[in-house]
């Protein structure tokens, strides 16, 4: 590695990943690349998928992680590594810490999924839980280091994670070598950083489009001040590139070899992961979808053929579930309604049939008739049903007009 001495901002070279590579042979996968028809038919042009959900540890982050431990000094291995992350820097630095016989502490948020907190603890590290945002946590873990003399090992912000990221670059060229596009999530930037090193070496014609979300954006406006600025309270579903401000090294890489930085909404999110799930049978996080959220958001934009890079696949089920009915809701296959009716018997059976004629499924109900709100003879009924797209749900609508109802909401 061309890393030097600690502290060292030095450019990640493209030898600098080749030697990641070799070092990762037999510890990293080198994870399936799929076409997807939908996609390819969507920008009319070839679409893959680069799998790193199916990476050791369900993400990408295990490269960068063993390459930092790996490259440590033995006296530096003796005082064990510590990190800070919401779940998938925590997978990947617990599993190559295992792997290299180095103990491990990783400080995670308290909210943080149960399953990322109970893999971590699986792979190998101790987990403590402090703060309830990833800076916090981050805090935590470095004034642990100081404390302790552990090497804190940061997710995205060192020459040797960047350079353990952009085998995933190494990978895209090989396995699709008439590439055009490749479009990538950003957080923090080192996934994007370390590709970009890797495709822009071996192949700069090749365009790099880095995808945030729009709530955790933080590119965008520190790309335009020239240097990394910090977003006051970044929100998004996808805790994966939920990033408040830029790394140092990645910022620089970024600015000068991706092509572009796009942004995408939570109902996009939500489509895309729904898309991936329904349609390439993948399961993937909301960061992992980002990629596929920015060709869904705009499928003319991209020159094929393309490569979208689907970060990671550690998703709580929980949260799948209110992702999974959101991304239905924004493509209008899932709708709720809340109306009232006479509080007589029948009347929820006939507000039923109503609803079987137009063939909307009903998937819950609820029904309350003792509230300040209603009169005597009201009840208040609350309905989530299963449509076929915009044109159904809106048929919905006025068949229960049609009927006498008044919709609330």
């Amino acid at each position: 590695m061309s890393y030097g001495t600690a502290g060292s901002l030095r450019s990640v070279t493209l030898d600098d990943v080749r030697g990641a590579q070799k070092m990762l042979s037999g510890v990293a996968r080198a994870t399936a690349m799929e076409g997807s028809r939908h996609l390819s038919q969507l920008v009319g042009a070839p679409v893959h998928l680069k799998c790193e959900n199916l990476q050791r540890t369900g993400s990408f982050k295990l490269r960068g992680a063993y390459v930092r431990i790996a490259g440590l000094l033995p006296e530096e291995r003796a005082a064990g590594v510590v990190a800070a992350s919401a779940g998938n820097h925590a997978q990947g630095v617990a599993l190559a810490s295992s792997l290299l016989g180095v103990h491990a502490t990783v400080f995670m948020p308290q909210g943080a999924p149960l399953p990322k907190v109970s893999a971590t603890r699986e792979y190998g590290a101790e987990v403590r839980l402090h703060g309830q945002v990833v800076d916090e946590t981050l805090a935590a873990a470095e004034e642990y280091a100081a404390e302790t003399g552990a090497v804190f090992i940061h997710p995205f912000d060192h020459p040797d994670i960047i350079a353990g990221q952009g085998t995933v670059g190494l990978e895209i060229l090989e396995q699709c070598p008439e590439v055009r596009t490749v479009v990538v999530g950003v957080g923090g930037g080192g996934l994007a950083a370390g590709i970009a090193v890797a495709v822009k070496a071996l192949r700069p014609d090749v365009r790099i489009v880095g995808v945030q979300a729009e709530g955790a954006a933080c590119y965008p406006p520190s790309l335009a001040a020239g240097r990394p600025v910090s977003l006051d309270s970044p929100a998004t579903m996808a805790d994966g590139i939920k990033v408040g401000r830029p790394g140092e090294v990645p910022f620089g890489i970024v600015g000068e070899l991706v092509d572009e930085v796009r942004t995408v909404s939570e109902d996009q999110l939500s489509a895309a992961l729904l898309l991936c799930l329904e349609r390439a049978k993948l399961v993937v996080e909301p960061a992992g979808a980002a990629p596929v959220a920015a060709l869904l958001a705009a499928p003319d934009g991209f020159e094929g053929p393309v490569v979208a890079v689907l970060s990671g696949g550690n998703i709580d089920p929980l949260l799948m579930q209110r992702v999974l009915r959101h991304g239905m809701s924004a493509q209008g296959r899932y709708l709720a309604v809340r109306l009232r009716l006479t509080d007589r018997p029948g009347a929820l059976a006939t507000l039923l049939g109503a609803l079987s004629v137009v063939d909307a499924n009903v998937l819950d109900v609820s029904h309350v008739r003792t509230d300040p709100r209603l009169g005597l003879t009201e009840a208040e009924v609350e309905l989530h049903l299963e449509t076929k797209g915009p044109a159904h749900c809106a048929e919905v609508g006025q068949a229960l007009r049609d009927a006498g109802y008044t919709v609330i909401d």
